[in-house]
């Protein structure tokens, strides 16, 4: 299977799941087996998996520390992981790691303790991003929550399992120009 034909299947091949296996920590992941799913998971000679999904939901994890090093291990073409499910754990940030992901098409982080809506900025730089879930974290309750992700990630088509209208995208945008003052004059208001 060639490197073009792994950005391809990118979602169509099975994930590694590593869901429910009550992780504390990522390096956790070394010693647990992924959970067996309706077919399995392929593997290169080195016996790396040939996935592009990882999915690390409904786990204990408070950080992604060591998170590339690990899914280095995991995996033969971590450059092209696409789906990262880290729903139902305990993150309160979006940790920095993700956005290195250039080729994340879809992730979810529902059902955390991500606090700050400044967080979602951190996606921003993903240019694949197309689903994004965010719903379950306290940032769902801040007003302006899903205009602000919207009109911080223009490129997502699904947030939260909804698909994103133009009607979505254009009250996004006007509740931008009321709420979010150009960068221009914040730098002046600074000196």
């Amino acid at each position: 299977m060639s490197k073009q034909d792994n950005l391809n299947t990118s979602v169509q091949e099975p994930p590694l799941d590593y869901s429910f296996k009550n992780l504390h920590a990522v390096q956790d992941m070394e010693d647990e087996e992924p959970r067996a799913g309706l077919r399995p998971v392929k593997h290169s000679k080195s016996g790396k998996s040939l996935t592009q999904s990882l999915w690390l939901n409904n786990n204990i994890l408070s950080d992604l520390r060591n998170f590339s090093q690990v899914v280095s291990q995991l995996l033969e073409h971590p450059e092209n992981l696409a789906w990262i499910d880290l729903s139902f754990n305990d993150l309160h940030s979006i940790d920095p790691v993700l956005a290195t992901f250039v080729n994340l098409s879809i992730l979810y982080l529902h059902g955390n303790s991500i606090q700050r809506l400044g967080e979602v900025k951190k996606l921003a730089v993903l240019p694949r991003l197309r689903s994004l879930t965010l719903h379950g974290n306290p940032i769902e309750e801040q007003e302006g929550y899903r205009q602000y992700v919207l009109c911080t990630l223009p490129r997502i088509t699904t947030f939260d399992f909804s698909g994103v209208t133009k009607g979505d995208r254009t009250t996004a945008e006007v509740w931008k120009r009321m709420n979010i003052k150009p960068k221009k004059l914040q730098v002046k208001k600074a000196l």
